[in-house]
């Protein structure tokens, strides 16, 4: 009776770092997706992935049949507006907290359009604009993000290989910057 007790404590005791260890190792994790892409993509701009090869990625479970392009944000300054070209094939768009919590993603078959527009910025952003009786949730689409900061993915498809700098192209098109300068470019 004695060892069998020992052995549960030891089941439990090992159990229980176990389920810390999950918890903790996130958090404390020095390489993750943001921090490898900091040198490479300034905040607030959108900048494309190079192909991922064999030995080198610079996300992981990269897919070489698409192309990938990032937008590392900062809302501390204000909403963003981003837009996105719709390649021929399929094209996501994926937001990630800087935790590398995922809280939203849209294709292109649910915006329904030859782009894809949103806006996105906190809930204290959003509860201070405007009511407009004019501008309806189908005029636009507004993303709310739990934190200040993260990652916004975008990835297309490429149906075939020779297909990939089109694809590419497209992807290169896409712009994420502060709403008042879309605006102002308008």
């Amino acid at each position: 009776m004695r060892w069998l007790l020992i052995l549960l404590g030891g089941l439990m005791l090992g159990g229980i770092a176990h389920v810390a260890a999950i918890f903790v190792l996130p958090r404390t994790a020095t390489q993750d997706a943001y921090a490898r892409l900091a040198p490479i993509a300034p905040v607030n701009t959108v900048v494309a992935l190079p192909a991922p090869g064999p030995d080198k990625a610079i996300m992981p479970f990269m897919d070489p049949a698409f192309a990938a392009a990032v937008c590392r944000y900062d809302l501390s300054g204000g909403a963003l507006k981003l837009t996105v070209p719709v390649s021929q094939a399929y094209t996501s768009v994926s937001f990630y907290t800087r935790e590398d919590v995922a809280y939203y993603a849209i294709n292109d078959r649910a915006a329904g359009r030859r782009a894809i527009e949103l806006d996105l910025m906190t809930a204290a952003q959003h509860s201070e604009l405007p009511e407009d009786e004019n501008i309806t949730a189908a005029d636009r689409l507004i993303v709310e993000s739990p934190t200040t900061t993260g990652l916004i993915v975008i990835r297309a498809l490429a149906p075939a290989p020779a297909l990939l700098p089109t694809t590419q192209a497209t992807i290169g098109a896409a712009r994420c910057g502060r709403a008042e300068t879309a605006k102002a470019g308008e």
